[in-house]
């Protein structure tokens, strides 16, 4: 492990916990003395993604992560909130136990989870995810939007 305050890569675990889905990990640099932090996934094979146009592309749980947040961008909505829905759809994914997911499938997870998170972080994910041509159809998913409730 690389100590990001001088670079050494001696290091001692001090303590260790679990941390949601994986571990966390005080460390002591035997360096600088300096003290870190790390955190832990288990690593899980990770399915391709079909997209629309047939290209496929590993499963990237920071590219979920990303789309998320710019659906919840300026929106009151906490990060472990965001991290909670990434991981759920994760999982889920992983849970198929296919080695090729489609992406709609993956979209439609995402979708279910903003929907349950926040309608408008839902319905700005969805201008991008749907394609969305006009305003009307904008109006019709905001309406099936609001019958839900």
């Amino acid at each position: 492990m690389k100590c990001p305050h001088c670079g050494g890569r001696n290091s001692r675990v001090i303590d260790t916990r679990e941390a949601g889905d994986g571990i966390r990990r005080r460390r002591e640099c035997k360096d600088c003395n300096q003290r870190f932090t790390t955190y832990e996934r288990v690593a899980l094979f990770s399915p391709m993604v079909v997209k629309r146009d047939g290209r496929r592309e590993p499963f990237d749980r920071d590219k979920l992560m990303r789309g998320i947040q710019k659906a919840c961008a300026k929106r009151p909505i906490a990060i472990e909130d965001i991290e909670r829905l990434v991981s759920q759809v994760e999982h889920r994914v992983h849970s198929l136990g296919k080695a090729e997911v489609d992406s709609r499938v993956v979209g439609d997870m995402v979708m279910e989870g903003l929907r349950e998170l926040d309608d408008v972080a839902y319905i700005l994910f969805a201008s991008v995810y749907i394609p969305l041509a006009d305003l009307e159809s904008m109006r019709q998913e905001v309406d099936r939007l609001m019958e839900r409730r």
